[in-house]
């Protein structure tokens, strides 16, 4: 709509100017023959008398005319200008809530993604194999778990491991040992996530915590999720030990940020971030300042919406949540360059 408002904005102004331009040259035509049937009057004397007030009365509606002509422009131009402006001002605000509208979503299907990750390490952690291991540690139990945590992972390839430690914070199994040599026996005693998880009030609750790389993992960048073991999977069950879940976020969070529905022109124009809520960089389209950039997010205490800033256009939405899902205060965010053709929108 803003589009096709500017096209007739722009086409009224040239129609107008063009036949405005025809008038003007019409009435100076006229202007001339009217110069012309008086010296020709003049020559005639007293005959041509009745003529020459003819020719005089010619001029001067040729001069009305044209100063007609030179009103309907300034006119014209007074009133296309204002609907340029208010053509440019709808293109803005429509570009802006359709790139909030995106913000919005790219931070919604990540927190539902991630809703799954809570419902996946409180489901685990009650495993047979798990509490096994806990209450009756041994070498036996232990490669059991393992085996278990190896069988979830063939089929849940979001992870890059899974790990079972101890109440003191040993971790005793993880899945995938062939990748990940030297987890078994890592103390974790002082990690967050098995310091949240072992905190968790019940067999309802779990930890998250915000991306991190993980120096046990490759240095990958991770979304680690936790919660208790509990004796006999119990809901108040006695705390035996801790599961930490890390969801590979490198790849997951790219195809996301790179997914947004824009147009291809849209594409070559915009970034689109995950934010923290400290408005580090978690994930971005062009693979730029990954948790080391906190971007310049201005929300003006706004849960969603957009502004200009310079060049470009800032949108941008925080989390609203899923289901137990509270989300981290994230947010989605793009930034846009603006097209020369949209005009100044007002600014």
């Amino acid at each position: 709509m803003a589009d096709a408002v500017l096209k007739l904005a722009y086409e009224v102004s040239r129609v107008t100017e063009e036949k405005v331009g025809l008038i003007d040259g019409v009435m100076r035509r006229t202007g001339v023959l009217a110069l012309n049937a008086r010296l020709e009057a003049a020559r005639a004397g007293d005959a041509g008398s009745a003529f020459s007030v003819v020719a005089q009365e010619m001029s001067v509606v040729a001069g009305d005319i044209r100063s007609i002509a030179r009103e309907l422009r300034d006119a014209v131009a007074t009133n296309i200008d204002m609907l340029k402006r208010a053509g440019s001002e709808m293109q803005f605000e429509f570009r802006g809530e359709r790139l909030a509208d995106l913000a919005r979503n790219a931070v919604e299907i990540i927190d539902r993604n991630l809703y799954e990750r809570s419902c996946d390490v409180r489901w685990w952690a009650t495993d047979a194999a798990m509490l096994e291991a806990l209450a009756a540690p041994g070498p036996e139990t232990a490669a059991r778990a393992q085996e278990r945590l190896a069988t979830i992972l063939r089929s849940y390839t979001v992870y890059l491991d899974l790990w079972i430690a101890d109440s003191d914070g040993k971790v005793i199994a993880h899945g995938r040992p062939d990748i990940y040599r030297g987890v078994i026996g890592t103390d974790v005693s002082q990690m967050e996530w098995f310091n949240r998880g072992m905190a968790a009030h019940s067999g309802d609750d779990f930890a998250v915590c915000d991306i991190t790389t993980n120096p046990f993992l490759g240095g990958a960048a991770v979304a680690s999720y936790s919660t208790a073991i509990r004796a006999g999977g119990r809901n108040d069950g006695m705390r035996l030990g801790a599961m930490g879940i890390f969801f590979d976020w490198a790849p997951q969070a790219a195809a996301i940020v790179q997914g947004v529905g824009l147009s291809g022109d849209e594409r070559e124009m915009c970034r689109v971030m995950l934010l923290g809520a400290d408005h580090r960089v978690l994930a971005a389209s062009d693979g730029r300042g990954l948790l080391n950039e906190r971007f310049q997010l201005d929300t003006g205490a706004r849960e969603r919406g957009w502004y200009r800033e310079g060049n470009r256009i800032i949108a941008f939405a925080r989390t609203p949540g899923y289901e137990t899902y509270q989300g981290l205060g994230w947010y989605g965010c793009i930034q846009s360059a603006i097209d020369p053709a949209w005009g100044d929108g007002g600014a």
